[in-house]
């Protein structure tokens, strides 16, 4: 099936290499918006409220209604060069997060040095996640367990964009996940990276990692990404090392991984189709240390996919901003892909999501949400079902 999906979106991206057609998709997210606006103070925001009810044949289930997150936006612009964008994130009505704070600072029109709590560039939804921008009440799950959306970290690099050829580029340094505090581990099989996301709070720091991602819009109503981060995992074991002590050394070494990822990912829209792919794999290393060390169940390798089609049932109609936009989306990600022979590979962390629904727009800014997901795993131990209803603004 793996090669199935990869021929298929090659082929799609072969073939759309040689169309002409409008964009329907705003190739700008928040920060992008907010950069872009004149003024000196901008203020916008998004938010979502769910409801999620699990299907179990023959037994009843409550289903969770949940305000699951309201954020607030501001931009200011010092003058026409230097701005600063910050987002503020309540989630599940008593969480507060700071999810994004940076500032920007135009040296060419084609070279902007950027530094804060930035967004990791790596796939789509990590940088798109606006509940209008995107199909389905939850964000695909590929994005929740491989790249641990929303990711972001402290660092510092450049961005800019080339619009005569319709190529952009990001590249930071920033600070890793927390794999190892005081002892305790962070990452697993089951959920990978996700537990080791530092999100700018008092961040641990042992060695810089790398963050890029490469954009091509040269063709219109596409929009196709590469992405990827090298690195290594941050440990608070190596705070006050002696390194004249090889125990000390060898133990603080096995609280650490080295992590590289990659991921392609293309969306693409046409008289109200719309197409959306992306695969992300990368390896992990010193994996048999670390789990000896931890007690852990961490994988060498993983893979995820997804392929989505969507179509707004109300184009070619004179419906103003209207859109109404059933979709379907098949999923598949696998976090123990591949795995020491220290461990045993779980089949259950090889999972597989069906998920179908629509999305009405009676406005660009808000969506009625409404997905049925069938969700399974190799194992046979996770066969789900969950109906999902929301509501989303982005203004």
């Amino acid at each position: 099936m793996k090669e199935v999906v990869l021929v298929a979106l090659a082929l799609m991206m072969v073939s759309l290499s040689h169309s002409q057609s409008p964009a329907q998709e705003s190739e700008m997210n928040t920060s992008g918006r907010m950069l872009a606006d004149p003024d000196k103070l901008t203020i916008g925001g998004y938010g979502q409220i769910d409801y999620n009810q699990p299907v179990n044949p023959g037994s009843y289930s409550n289903g969770n209604l949940d305000v699951h997150r309201l954020v607030m936006l501001f931009g200011y612009k010092f003058d026409e060069r230097t701005s600063f964008i910050t987002e503020i994130e309540f989630e599940h009505v008593k969480e507060v997060y700071i999810e994004q704070a940076f500032v920007d600072y135009e040296i060419l029109s084609w070279l902007h040095l950027r530094g804060g709590l930035m967004l990791i560039p790596m796939g789509i939804i990590n940088e798109y996640h606006e509940p209008t921008t995107y199909n389905g009440v939850e964000r695909p799950n590929l994005d929740k367990y491989i790249i641990p959306t929303t990711w972001r970290e402290i660092g510092m690099g450049f961005t800019g964009q080339f619009p005569a050829s319709g190529l952009g580029y990001q590249l930071y340094l920033v600070n890793g996940f927390l794999g190892s505090d005081n002892g305790d581990p962070n990452l697993s099989g089951a959920s990978l990276f996700r537990s080791g996301r530092q999100k700018g709070a008092e961040s641990v720091f042992t060695a810089p990692n790398i963050a890029f991602r490469l954009n091509y819009t040269g063709i219109p109503g596409l929009n196709t990404g590469f992405s990827g981060y090298f690195g290594a995992s941050q440990s608070t074991l190596m705070d006050g090392l002696d390194t004249d002590d090889p125990i000390a050394v060898a133990t603080a070494d096995s609280s650490m991984v080295g992590i590289r990822m990659i991921g392609l990912d293309a969306r693409y829209s046409i008289a109200g189709i719309g197409l959306r792919g992306q695969l992300v794999t990368g390896s992990v290393t010193n994996t048999p240390e670390y789990n000896a060390f931890h007690g852990s169940d961490l994988g060498s390798g993983f893979l995820g996919y997804y392929a989505e089609i969507s179509y707004d049932l109300f184009h070619g109609f004179d419906s103003g901003d209207d859109q109404l936009i059933p979709f379907f989306r098949f999923e598949q990600y696998n976090t123990h892909r591949t795995v020491h022979t220290s461990i045993v590979q779980n089949p259950a962390f090889n999972r597989t999501d069906l998920t179908f629904g629509i999305g009405w727009k009676p406005n660009s800014g808000v969506v009625f949400k409404a997905d049925y997901q069938l969700l399974s795993n190799a194992g046979g131990t996770g066969g789900k079902q969950q109906f999902n209803a929301g509501i989303g603004v982005w203004f």
